[in-house]
């Protein structure tokens, strides 16, 4: 965990940085919902956030052998000895306290294909591929992006009416 008054502080603007990044994400996929044509000739791929979590020296080992983790991604010791789930990359926490990157991929869904042979990027066959965003699901990512934000905002509000509270003594 971080040390000091502010650790609480750090470690909700490192999830606010992230969650902002995943809004970021979210709304250019909704601005490109509907673009059939990019740079490369191919329908807008949808991009998603890819959250990465390094838990520093701090936190025994003890304690992670303890707790169960399921879903995607794998929990281990890096090098430097700091615990990581992985879901993407493998950089390492250089203070050794808690951080959180984020990072953004492309999604490898397929595109959508519908048959409307008036468009201009029709096909022979009168086909169009259509980006892979569903604008329901980028919704839901948005609004519980929203959420996590304000529990981090929430958090340093907390934080800074305890730092106020520990003066008054």
């Amino acid at each position: 965990m971080s040390s000091g008054l502010f650790g609480a502080i750090k470690t909700s603007a490192s999830g606010l940085r992230g969650q902002r990044t995943k809004m970021d994400v979210v709304a250019r996929n909704l601005a490109n919902a509907d673009t059939t044509r990019t740079a490369e000739g191919t329908p807008y791929k949808r991009q998603r956030a890819i959250f990465e979590q390094v838990l520093g020296d701090k936190v025994g080992q003890h304690q992670m052998k303890m707790s169960r983790h399921s879903g995607p991604g794998e929990l281990r010791t890096t090098r430097s000895g700091h615990l990581n789930f992985r879901l993407s990359s493998d950089s390492e926490s250089p203070d050794g306290g808690i951080s959180s990157d984020v990072g953004v991929a492309e999604n490898a869904s397929e595109f959508r294909v519908v048959h409307d042979p008036g468009h201009p990027d029709a096909d022979a066959d009168g086909y169009v591929l259509l980006p892979n965003v569903n604008p329901i699901t980028e919704m839901v990512d948005m609004i519980s992006a929203s959420r996590a934000y304000e529990a981090n905002i929430s958090a340093v509000q907390t934080a800074k009416e305890m730092f106020n509270q520990a003066l008054k003594i």
